[in-house]
């Protein structure tokens, strides 16, 4: 089971998919290829993965490295909204489509909402291109830079109105959505 990794604390979190191969054996999310593209993406915005929380939909790695199932969403998605719970961040950054339709609670295609921010009760929630379609689709790099200079441009908004004396009224810009209800009582997942 691969479940978090980062800072606990974190005003900023990140959400992928579900585990790939390295991150199975390590126990830790993004520590392949897709999580070096990760970390200098990071980097070029200013953050390091101590400073943010980084969490995936599914705990544990699909078979063959397939795309999750919409029943293995459904038994991960409480412990995910949990972790958001227990985190508290400011702002989620989704990464691809799974997490953007889960934490959305919407069939949404990433290109349609990617560099957005969404205003959610909790957080806001900012929809980017997942870092591994970027290696597979070299066409996507450009993007996903595009995608991170975006998040830039929110990140410093966000902290401009934490240190304002008089913090200014929501923007309108972002969409209002809601996050799925996690459920009243914790499911206990049959891991084997």
């Amino acid at each position: 089971m691969v479940f978090g990794t980062g800072n606990p604390h974190a005003s900023v979190m990140f959400v992928g998919e579900a585990p790939g191969f390295y991150e199975d054996k390590q126990g830790i999310p993004f520590v392949g290829a897709a999580g070096k593209l990760l970390t200098d993406l990071l980097g070029s915005v200013g953050l390091s993965r101590s400073e943010i929380y980084i969490a995936n939909v599914i705990k544990c790695r699909p078979p063959n490295n397939r795309d999750p199932l919409p029943d293995e969403v459904e038994t991960c998605q409480p412990f995910l909204i949990q972790q958001i719970q227990l985190i508290n961040p400011r702002l989620v950054c989704s990464l691809g489509n799974f997490a953007t339709q889960t934490l959305l609670g919407k069939k949404v295609g990433i290109t349609k909402v990617r560099g957005r921010a969404f205003r959610l009760p909790e957080f806001v929630l900012f929809p980017l291109l997942h870092p591994a379609a970027a290696l597979h689709q070299g066409n996507l790099r450009g993007s996903l830079e595009e995608d991170f200079k975006k998040l830039k441009q929110v990140l410093d908004t966000m902290n401009e109105e934490c240190f304002s004396p008089f913090p200014s009224e929501p923007s309108s810009t972002p969409d209002q959505r809601s996050v799925p209800e996690p459920s009243p009582q914790p499911i206990q997942m049959n891991l084997f």
